[in-house]
């Protein structure tokens, strides 16, 4: 099957919200944690000072996913989706399936 734009740009938008949503569902996993040891214990201080790290590296991961899907809806509104920046060749639909965000060919993604 070959797809059209419209059809890319539904997909990279349906992305765009999924990322969103979660987002919103994990804020409140990424808020300070409260310090107060008579409420909390050393240990579970800890954990919960990790588990928000990895929320906030979550996060992180997250923002980059969402810069690459604005780049890639760019990249529709110029014509210039489905082409490797890097070089300028046709990236391969099958690597546009598994993300749509892709902007660099599998060649030039190997260091």
């Amino acid at each position: 099957m070959t797809y059209t734009d419209e059809d890319w740009r539904k997909r990279l938008l349906e992305l765009a919200s999924e990322l969103e949503t979660l987002d919103e569902a994990s804020t409140e996993s990424r808020t300070a944690v409260e310090l107060d040891q008579s409420r909390v214990g050393r240990l579970s201080r800890i954990d919960a000072l990790q588990a928000q790290a990895m929320n906030n590296a979550v996060a992180a991961r997250r923002r980059a996913k969402q810069a690459a899907i604005q780049a890639a809806l760019q990249r529709l509104e110029d014509d210039e989706f489905g082409f490797c920046v890097t070089c300028g060749d046709a990236i391969p639909e099958k690597r546009l399936l598994s993300d749509p965000a892709a902007a660099i060919c599998l060649h030039c993604s190997r260091p």
